[in-house]
């Protein structure tokens, strides 16, 4: 698959899907790679209503429930290749998970994403 060029953290989620679906022949486990659709604007009855309903600030965007050598699961949180900020609170979630035996980090463009799955789903 060739290397798309994109730029908003949509479209590089996206572009990571788009290959995800390419490459389930070659990794089976990625039919269960999903997004956690934590962030986005809402209003304050919506953010209210999700806040109660266990939605949590920083869980990383991308989830791989799959055990993989030493680890439980991969989580990502994914920016898009130039800027984007990681938040406290996301540190904050990549640290507890990576704690407690998951694989957590921030990669920038899909093409990084895809990297560290591949090399995850190898261990």
């Amino acid at each position: 698959m060739r290397k798309a060029r994109v730029g908003s953290e949509a479209e590089e989620q996206k572009a990571l899907f788009r290959w995800a679906a390419y490459s389930r022949a070659k990794y089976p486990a990625l039919d269960l790679l999903y997004h956690i659709p934590n962030g986005g604007s809402r209003n304050l009855v919506e953010a209210h209503n999700l806040k109660e309903q266990g939605v949590k600030a920083g869980v990383p965007d991308i989830c791989l429930p799959v055990p993989s050598g030493r680890y439980t699961a991969l989580y990502i949180e994914l920016k898009r290749r130039d800027g984007g900020r990681v938040s406290d609170a996301q540190r904050g979630w990549l640290a507890a998970l990576n704690r407690v035996g998951c694989r957590a980090v921030v990669c920038r463009g899909w093409d990084e994403a895809r990297a560290e799955i591949e090399r995850y789903l190898r261990e």
